[in-house]
């Protein structure tokens, strides 16, 4: 489904694959009959085959037992709203999950959702992208089957001058489920790239819908190098780049990282909401691989250098110069040099 919008006719297709999956999950890899699947999900057997001839060809291995009916053999780590919803524990962000297996972009297509009045919270993630973007128009690789792109729309209550402020939400949820699924200790570089052992592993690019005076909607677009390798990774890319997988010596469970980055962000976006902005800019300050360091960026303008003080109201980064005046940053590649 390279970049289509998802069918209206998918929806109840996909609940009754989240269905049979949480009744062969119930038996703990017994046999379920195709009669009482039927009978369950109200749907003829002949439905019930197709639906399980689906999910095996979605990675799922499921094996017909003659006489007797089905079993649940293997799941896939496979990023679908049937496997992401087991256990997850969200208010808002992700209780509403759209899966597909390629598109352009996962900004374009939750940009289009969110034209169309998709929900706030909506999570969109794809198992490739042929057009991802990262910040500044560069493109994001993005191989099949190893990583997590996705994006998340959201309908924050404030100025359109504020809404750079949820650029550190995306960085600071990803420093966390790098903590909580693969044991590493990332930081972050201003504004928003995801460091571990000073190798860029994650990115982030915010798209915005607003009027002068309100946020439409925000568009939150993340992308994660889960399980890629050093052979995957272009030759000529801009800055050093990992995997979760090459840092830690394993490969980390995609099923387990997102689960972990969807509770993070709702977690962090309901304290935002609820308390405003200091709470985030402390817990970005708290990863931040630039506070208090002397740091060169590199913008439209040329470069500037400076030691890092902060961060200011909406986003801006606070470079005190060699000539002793702060300078507000808008934009720049920052590299550290001491």
């Amino acid at each position: 489904m390279s970049g289509e919008l998802p069918r209206p006719d998918a929806t109840g297709s996909k609940e009754i694959d989240r269905k049979i999956l949480e009744i062969f999950r119930s038996r703990d890899g017994g046999v379920v009959s195709g009669e009482e699947l039927s009978r369950s999900l109200d749907v003829s057997r002949t439905a019930v085959w197709k639906h399980i001839k689906t999910l095996n060809g979605l990675g799922y291995r499921i094996e017909a037992v003659p006489s007797r009916g089905y079993r649940l053999v293997s799941t896939p780590d496979i990023l679908t709203p049937a496997e992401l919803s087991i256990g997850l524990n969200v208010a808002r962000i992700g209780t509403s999950l759209v899966f597909v297996g390629e598109t352009d972009s996962t900004n374009t297509l939750a940009y289009r959702l969110a034209e169309d009045g998709a929900v706030e919270g909506t999570v969109v993630i794809a198992d490739t992208q042929n057009r991802g973007r990262g910040r500044l128009g560069r493109q994001w690789e993005s191989p099949a089957g190893v990583n997590l792109y996705c994006s998340i729309v959201l309908r924050p209550p404030i100025m359109p001058l504020h809404a750079p402020q949820l650029t550190f939400l995306s960085a600071v949820a990803v420093a966390e489920a790098i903590e909580r699924s693969a044991g590493l200790a990332p930081v972050i570089k201003w504004p928003n790239d995801v460091l571990v052992n000073g190798l860029k592993v994650a990115g982030m690019l915010n798209e915005m819908s607003a009027e002068t005076e309100r946020i439409d909607f925000l568009v939150l677009g993340i992308g994660v190098n889960i399980n890629m390798q050093r052979d995957q990774f272009p030759a000529d890319l801009r800055h050093p780049a990992s995997s979760l997988a090459i840092e830690a010596g394993h490969e980390v469970s995609r099923l387990s990282f997102t689960r972990a980055l969807l509770e993070s962000l709702d977690a962090h976006y309901s304290q935002y909401r609820s308390e405003g902005y200091a709470p985030l800019r402390q817990a970005w300050l708290d990863r931040s691989a630039v506070m208090g360091r002397r740091v060169r960026v590199s913008g439209n303008q040329g470069d500037m250098t400076g030691t890092v003080e902060g961060i200011d109201e909406i986003g801006a980064l606070l470079l005190r110069t060699a000539q002793g005046t702060l300078e507000r940053v808008l934009a720049g590649d920052v590299t550290i040099e001491g």
